[in-house]
């Protein structure tokens, strides 16, 4: 690595490490200081506490890396622009590409972190600190006993072109009450309708009582006689625990799991629930390219400062930058749900806009 290089990429680093822990001591602080009543009211140990802000770490890298990211830039080649030091390396032949690629290869490095770290710890951090904020509002023994209370009014999407609705599922005695399931065709035609009064899952089978099925045609009418069946051993490929991930938001899941839950969905034909996922999906790919992109789309305001107050100005250009991009991020996330825009557009709408100015920009500059 060239001397220059060595000399500007030390700048950022140092720049990004420093911002990135002073985002980390501020969000500690300011979060403790908004819930310190609740605190002090639940007594909530100093060890309980040290483990959940340090499981909420790597959700705040996550969160401010692409800021702080620009910060860095914005800071670093502000800095040698008002200096003069960009006119003197340009000065000695060294082309624009040659002086800020070592800070944008520094950007991929950090989406590529960023990447791993949302996929990988992300979800078992947001499991981990849900399970210890309700440690500290009511305490180990509650948490323990409402992991054994029934969930509700649950639905699933599940294979063979199945939807359940079940009135109440109870996971610590593999069992559920109030059963309907509605079996559909490979056009989403209603074909059979199962209707069971409980159901209890034994040796890998689940075992329903009570339960009627209805056998439809093609305009949706009942045809033969319904069968009853006093007990009856079903033939159903989810188990208790994919029953149990139901409950689970798309950012409580890998990127594997996210996808494999999709597979599941495409079976049942429900369209809009799938086209949101899938922009879930594709969001863990396209979010984690904002660190780099954002560089980029930094550099030219960076470069463009001169008898300015570097820190001040690389500052507001952050908040404005940040502000745009995620504005155009949050309208392309809408337009896709909306149905206007294809799923992988819709997660990607804001980089291609913020790449292409970026570029843009930069050609732009003398």
């Amino acid at each position: 690595m060239r001397i220059l290089d060595r000399y500007i990429l030390k700048s950022v680093v140092t720049i990004f490490l420093s911002c990135l822990l002073a985002f980390f001591f501020l969000y500690i602080i300011i979060d403790i200081f908004s819930h310190l009543d609740e605190i002090l009211k639940h007594r909530v140990s100093l060890s309980l506490l040290f483990q959940y802000y340090i499981s909420y770490l790597p959700i705040i890298f996550v969160q401010v890396a692409p800021v702080v990211c620009l910060l860095a830039t914005l800071y670093t080649f502000g800095r040698l622009n008002h200096n003069n030091e960009i006119i003197a390396m340009r000065s000695a032949g060294l082309s624009l590409f040659q002086i800020i690629k070592v800070v944008v290869i520094f950007g991929s490095l950090i989406s590529i972190c960023v990447f791993f770290v949302n996929d990988k710890l992300v979800p078992q951090s947001l499991s981990l600190t849900e399970r210890i904020k309700e440690e500290m509002e009511k305490g180990s023994k509650k948490v323990q006993a409402r992991e054994q209370e029934a969930i509700n009014n649950l639905s699933m999407y599940g294979l063979n072109n199945r939807l359940y609705f079940v009135s109440e599922f109870i996971p610590s005695a593999k069992t559920m009450e109030g059963i309907t399931i509605l079996e559909h065709d490979e056009k989403q035609n209603l074909t059979k309708k199962i209707v069971a009064n409980k159901g209890v899952y034994r040796n890998g089978l689940w075992r329903f009582y009570q339960s009627i099925t209805y056998n439809l045609d093609e305009r949706g009418q009942i045809k033969n006689e319904p069968q009853y069946y006093e007990e009856e051993t079903m033939t159903i490929p989810e188990t208790p625990e994919d029953f149990l991930k139901q409950r689970q938001r798309p950012d409580f899941m890998t990127i594997s799991e996210l996808d494999d839950y999709i597979w599941r969905l495409s079976k049942s034909g429900a369209t809009t629930t799938i086209r949101n996922f899938k922009i879930d999906l594709y969001q863990r790919f396209t979010m984690p390219v904002t660190c780099v992109i954002i560089i980029i789309l930094g550099l030219p305001f960076a470069l463009m400062m001169k008898k300015r107050a570097t820190g001040l100005s690389s500052l507001g250009i952050s908040i404005m930058v940040g502000f745009i991009y995620y504005v155009l991020n949050a309208i392309g996330l809408a337009l896709g749900k909306a149905g206007i825009l294809i799923p992988v557009l819709s997660a990607s709408l804001s980089h291609i806009i913020a790449l292409t100015t970026g570029l843009y920009l930069l050609n732009s500059l003398p």
